[in-house]
């Protein structure tokens, strides 16, 4: 039964933000403290872990869990916003790749390692929202944050995408992950498709689609 004090593992839908899905969750149960642990971008899908209650505290806890994610990246494109629903800014050939080359660049993203976040994100400088200074034109400079990556698998590629499995600390942006490493690759790049498979033990395979948490609280009510 989904009690008022509750931990639910939504799988988010493409275009939603994290919001929508709070929002959802506070409408359908009428319960007024709902919260999340850790944004999902509105292109990206997965697991997104929504708190209730006296649970909304721990928020902090489950946003330092180790975060695994699918993405897909599509190599010769870097768009502005880092992903697919952003507008082209810059091209670049893809040279000839190599499963060794994409192996060798991989391995040097292993570990803790300074990351800029993106103009197209919630990070705030200055008490501003860096996102809507990006939606005004704006570019302001930003300090690079430590972040950890535990392992990055290769799970595919082609002459113009790498498919990757990225486990992550706090604070990674896959975005600019993407094109970092096709920056060692000799290219340009932006995210295709990004799927958060896992926050700690909260897997995907777990995950209740909005329809089938509404269809759960509706059953755990009656």
């Amino acid at each position: 039964m989904i009690s008022n004090e509750h931990i639910i593992n939504i799988d988010k839908p493409m275009d939603w933000t994290s919001f929508d899905v709070v929002r959802k969750v506070r409408y359908t149960t009428r319960i007024k403290k709902v919260g999340h642990a850790g944004t999902l971008d509105p292109f990206a899908t997965g697991v997104l872990i929504v708190l209730t209650g006296k649970n909304t505290k721990r928020q902090n806890e489950f946003m330092d869990m180790p975060k695994t994610y699918d993405a897909e990246i599509l190599l010769g494109n870097q768009t502005d916003t880092g992903d697919r629903t952003g507008a082209v800014v810059e091209t670049a050939p893809v040279p000839e790749l190599s499963e060794a080359m994409i192996l060798e660049a991989l391995s040097e993203f292993k570990g803790e390692i300074q990351q800029i976040p993106p103009m197209y994100s919630a990070k705030k400088v200055d008490g501003q929202k860096l996102y809507k200074l990006a939606r005004k034109g704006k570019v302001v400079e930003r300090k690079p944050s430590m972040i950890t990556i535990y392992d990055i698998e290769l799970k595919s590629w082609t002459s113009d995408q790498i498919n990757i499995c990225v486990k992550c600390g706090r604070g990674t942006y896959i975005r600019v992950l993407a094109e970092d490493i096709a920056q060692k690759l000799g290219t340009l790049a932006h995210v295709k498709e990004l799927k958060r498979t896992a926050i700690g033990d909260y897997r995907i395979e777990d995950a209740l689609s909005i329809p089938e948490f509404i269809e759960k609280w509706k059953s755990s009510a009656a």
